[in-house]
């Protein structure tokens, strides 16, 4: 009953105060860059304080996120890690599917402080757009966040990692900063969130130009760590 309360609350709080922080952004839209990443900063620290003070969630991390221009491959097993990827590291741009970047209103403002999306169904010519879009947030020394495994998994589960990730790590030339977790623990589908620990741990960085099955075998291993 508790774990059920404290999720109806963090949905009370979260979702309102997300529409108030998108509001913003769009307002804040003309005024720059600078406004609209402070804002959006602020919304991942907002879910930060919630998920901690009313979920009763802690992270623990073993490692560090290095700075600068790298390629962040991360497992996926909740919602929680896809607002929190915005702490990880130095302004990220974070690859997600097309359909959440285009989201009316919470769409756009992400688009503004930058995202990839990818439409997995398109083929050759969305991942030719990804590599673009990525390339361009390399080049002024964002990390690129990637979900490799392409989809939310099962706490326990390590499906084969999705053919775009190879395609990018080639693309930008970047090393690969590994990061398994184990959030679907605490956090699984539906409405009930329980309170616990999430484990974060970051891999050695794997340098770039490796062959495409040693790199997917590696970043596989590695973001399945926790397993």
């Amino acid at each position: 009953m508790m774990a059920v309360l404290r999720s109806l609350l963090f949905a009370l709080i979260f979702y309102p105060g997300t529409l108030l922080f998108v509001l913003a952004i769009m307002a804040a839209t003309p005024f720059g860059d600078a406004p609209v990443r402070r804002l959006v900063h602020g919304w991942a620290l907002f879910h930060y304080w919630l998920v901690r003070k009313i979920l009763a969630i802690r992270f623990e991390w073993d490692g560090e996120i290095p700075p600068g221009p790298f390629l962040i491959a991360a497992k996926h097993e909740a919602m929680v890690e896809a607002v929190d990827t915005l702490r990880f590291a130095r302004l990220p741009v974070v690859v997600m599917k097309r359909e959440l970047s285009e989201m009316p209103l919470w769409g756009r403002a992400a688009r503004q402080y930058g995202v990839i999306g990818v439409d997995r169904d398109a083929g050759a010519k969305a991942l030719r757009e990804m590599m673009g879009q990525a390339r361009a947030a390399a080049a002024q020394g964002r990390p690129v966040i990637i979900f490799p495994e392409g989809t939310r998994v099962p706490t326990g589960t390590a499906p084969p990692l999705r053919p775009g990730f190879a395609g990018l790590y080639r693309a930008l030339g970047l090393p690969v900063v590994p990061v398994a977790l184990d959030s679907g623990r605490v956090w699984p589908r539906g409405f009930v969130k329980k309170s616990g620990v999430i484990r974060f741990k970051v891999g050695e960085p794997i340098p770039a130009g490796l062959k495409r099955e040693d790199i997917e075998r590696r970043v596989h291993a590695a973001i399945n760590a926790l397993n």
